[in-house]
């Protein structure tokens, strides 16, 4: 995985390389502004290229930039976008050497120095921003916000580590905020390029080495961005042995009367996520194509449970008092469960009955369920989206699927903090019923015998994979979820062959 760090672990991955490794901060600085003019280099077509610096580090970064852009003879100008007495340390260095190799600095700091260069600034080939990237987490307002909106005028936008105004640490915009084309982030990933709202500020991501080791940035990550090479390594392999037994039975229970499709969806997904067998259970009638088998509710679950590697329970089960009894039983049968939808539901509230489960079970809240299961409203779930996986992980010792725009898998029965992002999937998986295909395919993945966290994951990365493609086939509007499950066969064809 990608390691994917705090603006406080990235601090201290600094702080580490000057005083254990010894590379000084000022050539840090150098080599990240060095990187930021390549990327700008790519992006140019010869015009002005207006670089908007802040007081700190990322200022500092912004300075080395308009030099070594000048040097190769770009009309590159630094703004400041502060007094100058507010630029202090290794970047005020920078600023003094800019200006001795004959760079130009125009000052950037009051409404009526934005007046006379805004509309330069705007007209530029590029912007590049270098106002404050990992910090502050307090709103930009008033002068500041203004030079954000100029720069967001620009035709094309680069960041210095992070679009300045979006929270490092959770992706949020408290006031003004760049959004960019492109960003160049030094040594890992932030949180914020790499969830959800962030990453969709960031653009293209390059992560530049500067010079700190990789061995220093692995002691300091919790968080990881999942990659291919991730999921082909856990994906089940078939053999020439393999049959149906082999290959696991998953339980689907839902569907009820009103709500048959979710249930359909879900059976048909475990059924293309590699499940020898799958039974769909369910009240009344049940209708379920010929390769799915059924079986009718009553009261108790009794007998249906008995063999079963898996069970999926959730997608369209209402939230009944037979639901819950139901729900009951699968926690207790020891049996690997996937808790979806109105089973997360009939918890409302209670988190700690899923954590008294005999088995290994995979919760996959989306905000709303996550809010109601941890006593919150729904902004507050996405304000931080993984602190709230982890505090799910916490309470339910389950391995947690906290789905939406980049979703989140956190292993509650390890006691750490570690997350993984999944980058794959977007807004072609809005759609009704790919939540009970998720499901379903986690439950297939279980069924084959893998660990909890590994389904978990590989199902995310999996099921993202296959609305990428039904999106570039048929529109990010034009997905609906029953073409899901055969999209995934294909890709959980594919992807170890790309790994």
């Amino acid at each position: 995985m990608k390691p994917v760090v705090t603006a406080a672990e990235m601090r201290a991955l600094d702080r580490a390389t000057i005083d254990e490794i010894g590379i000084p901060a000022i050539t840090l600085m150098e080599t990240a502004g060095r990187a930021v003019a390549d990327a700008a280099m790519r992006m140019i077509s010869g015009g002005h290229v207006a670089v908007i610096c802040g007081p700190g580090n990322n200022g500092g970064d912004g300075f080395v930039t308009a030099r070594v852009l000048r040097g190769r003879g770009v009309d590159a100008v630094a703004y400041l976008a502060v007094s100058r007495e507010k630029v202090t340390g290794d970047a005020r260095a920078h600023l003094e050497i800019l200006e001795r190799a004959g760079g130009v600095v125009r000052m950037l700091d009051s409404p009526e120095a934005l007046g006379e260069l805004g509309e330069r600034i705007s007209e530029a080939d590029l912007a590049v921003d270098a106002l404050f990237g990992i910090g502050p987490v307090r709103a930009i307002e008033g002068h500041l916000a203004h030079v954000i909106g100029i720069v967001n005028l620009c035709r094309r936008r680069l960041a210095v580590d992070l679009p300045s105004g979006v929270d490092a640490d959770t992706g949020r915009v408290l006031g003004a905020a760049v959004s960019a084309h492109r960003t160049v982030t030094m040594a890992a990933l932030k949180v914020a390029h790499a969830t959800s709202p962030g990453f969709a500020r960031c653009g293209e991501i390059d992560v530049a080495e500067i010079g700190i080791p990789q061995a220093i940035v692995a002691t300091q990550v919790h968080a990881g961005l999942v990659e291919r090479a991730d999921i082909a390594q856990v994906l089940p392999r078939p053999t020439l042995l393999d049959h149906k037994g082999r290959r696991g039975h998953v339980l689907v229970i839902g569907g009820m009367p009103g709500m048959r499709g979710a249930g359909r969806l879900a059976a048909m997904a475990a059924l293309r996520g590699g499940a020898g067998l799958v039974t769909l259970a369910t009240a009344g009638e049940v209708d379920a194509p010929d390769s799915i088998m059924t079986r009718v509710l009553g009261a108790t679950l009794g007998s249906i449970l008995e063999g079963k590697s898996a069970v999926v329970i959730g997608p369209g089960l209402g939230q009944s008092e037979a639901a819950a009894g139901w729900l009951g039983e699968v926690l207790a049968s020891g049996v690997p469960a996937v808790i979806d939808a109105d089973a997360l539901n009939v918890t409302a509230g209670i988190p700690e009955v899923l954590a008294k489960a005999a088995g290994p079970i995979v919760i996959t809240p989306h905000p709303g369920e996550a809010a109601r299961l941890l006593g919150k409203a729904t902004a507050q779930i996405e304000a931080d989206r993984l602190a709230s996986a982890r505090a799910l992980a916490e309470q339910t010792h389950a391995v947690v699927v906290l789905k939406g725009a980049r979703t989140i898998v956190c292993d509650g029965t390890l006691g750490d903090e570690y997350c993984s992002i999944n980058p794959s999937g977007g807004p072609a998986l809005a759609t009704a019923g790919s939540g009970d295909v998720l499901a379903g395919l986690i439950g297939a993945l279980l069924a084959q015998g893998l660990p909890a966290i590994d389904a978990a994951r590989a199902a995310v990365f999996v099921h993202g994979c296959a609305g990428d493609h039904l999106a570039a086939i048929h529109g990010t509007r034009g997905v609906v979820s029953s073409d899901l499950p055969l999209a995934i066969a294909g890709v959980l064809a594919e992807i170890p062959r790309l790994a």
